[in-house]
């Protein structure tokens, strides 16, 4: 049988770049989605079913005009990573506020467009699956996180909101919240202090935290779950890490 088509935000490093790897290999086929679509064709991935588009996901209309292509292509989207997310750490204080805006643009209202894009079709069907890449950040505090906590929390308030408004129509939200990982998220902060803070902390764990192939496992195992089946959210970080 032909396997449905699959849509990754955040396709070009860190989780969404081992998710697109892990699904690539099981002959899915895929629209990969992020603003810098040179580092996702330099990927090691068999391109014969995937389809790449640079897209941001706080335009709307463009990420719909993506999905939309795919899906005259591939069939209906039958999961959805809302994965694409943006971590700029610092203090509230000093913090400057276009970075708020920023997380909460991509963190949640990215979330929110990719949700509403794909959800009526999936009601429709009573079939589909929608994962939405989280962090611990979403369930507890953490020193020089204020917004980007506050948006991970929105992200697993509307991640359960929706949840409960669609099960009955068979279809399933659920939720990944990963520790600190080998990613690139950090690569956009700017306060020093807040930095010099998480390295300190991540050497307190013996410098050793989560690899994203473990998240991309997770996410394949809520998926290759019966559609009846709804594995409603994964906390998932490395062992030494204890908070």
């Amino acid at each position: 049988m032909t396997k449905p088509l699959i849509v990754i935000t955040g396709a070009s490093s860190g989780f969404g770049a081992a998710m697109a790897a892990s699904f690539n290999q099981q002959g899915y086929p895929l629209l990969l989605l992020a603003r810098r679509t040179d580092r996702i064709a330099a990927l090691p991935l068999d391109f014969s079913r995937i389809m790449v588009r640079g897209v941001d996901v706080t335009d709307q209309k463009a990420l719909a005009a993506a999905i939309h292509e795919a899906e005259g292509v591939y069939g209906p989207v039958d999961l959805l990573v809302n994965n694409a997310g943006v971590m700029l750490l610092g203090n509230v204080m000093t913090q400057d506020p276009q970075q708020w805006r920023q997380m909460l643009d991509v963190n949640v209202l990215g979330v929110l467009n990719g949700t509403q894009i794909v959800l009526p079709g999936m009601v429709a069907r009573e079939h589909g699956t929608i994962i939405n890449i989280s962090s611990l950040a979403g369930k507890k505090t953490f020193v020089n996180h204020a917004a980007y906590v506050a948006s991970k929390f929105g992200v697993h308030g509307l991640s359960e909101t929706i949840r409960e408004e669609v099960s009955g129509k068979n279809v399933r939200i659920a939720m990944v919240a990963p520790g600190a990982a080998e990613t690139e998220l950090l690569g956009h902060t700017t306060d020093a202090g807040a930095l010099s803070d998480y390295a300190a902390w991540k050497e307190s764990m013996g410098g050793l935290t989560l690899d994203p192939k473990h998240v991309a496992e997770a996410v394949d195992f809520i998926y290759a779950m019966p559609q009846s089946v709804n594995v409603r959210e994964i906390d998932i970080a490395a062992t030494r890490q204890d908070s």
